[in-house]
């Protein structure tokens, strides 16, 4: 299977020697539950996209730090790319930043929300048993990290998960189309590493939240499987 990784971001520097960076996230993700694959990196805020978007049986747009409503001419064009694959019926996956690049193109809105940052592991319950779910399980745990999400969802979109701190956790848009708000590619440690380096940011007492919530079991291998399912379903 061909994967375009569109890279929306970077880990930042003094963490990359023990974490790597986005692209290599996902790729190991992907990798521990699918053999043969064969994965291409393409960095968006760059203005680099595929020659051919025929050559890519599956999109994985990655998360950011960067908002969805900045006026930055790279997150124009990515938006476009989108409605492009759309179009085209490519499939695609959101992750985070990704997720929300989704609703813009599909005619949604994100917004700060006024429940504050969402940070370490985020239980959602499952409200759809989908095709693509390889067995039936009734909640979704995923390490998030986010100050924004979703905040009106255009019509035809199906939530998938949810949770009261996030409504539209995850979401299938189309036949061709799936998000997250969470990060599946993230492990604890990356998790805590970053928790503890934004207290001045994010505050103290939401971080222990967030970092006792790091006590829980998460989802991030059987995720890996939807995803593959997802790319691999017949339409």
């Amino acid at each position: 299977m061909k994967i375009a990784i569109l890279q929306c971001d970077h880990v930042m520097e003094r963490f990359q020697e023990d974490f790597g960076n986005y692209p290599q996230m996902i790729t190991d993700l992907l990798n521990s539950v699918e053999d043969n694959l064969e994965i291409g990196v393409f960095d968006v805020q760059k203005g680099e996209y595929p020659q051919n978007i025929n050559d890519w049986e599956l999109f994985i747009t990655t998360g950011s730090k960067a908002s969805v409503n900045d006026n930055e001419e790279w997150i124009f064009d990515l938006i476009k790319f989108t409605k492009l694959l759309g179009v085209t019926k490519r499939k695609l996956m959101g992750i985070c930043f990704g997720h929300q690049i989704i609703a813009l193109a599909k005619g949604g809105s994100v917004a700060e929300s006024d429940k504050g940052w969402g940070i370490g592991i985020a239980s959602n319950d499952i409200l759809v048993q989908t095709d693509w779910m390889d067995n039936e399980q009734h909640e979704l745990k995923l390490i998030v990290s986010h100050k924004e999400q979703i905040s009106q969802l255009p019509q035809g979109a199906m939530v998938v998960a949810e949770s009261d701190f996030c409504p539209y956790f995850m979401v299938q848009w189309d036949d061709h189309f799936l998000s997250v708000q969470g990060h599946p590619e993230w492990n604890k440690l990356y998790s805590k590493t970053l928790m503890n380096d934004r207290r001045g940011i994010i505050g103290v007492k939401r971080i222990e939240q967030g970092l006792t919530s790091l006590e829980k079991n998460i989802n991030n291998q059987q995720f890996a499987r939807w995803i593959i399912n997802f790319a691999k379903r017949k339409l």
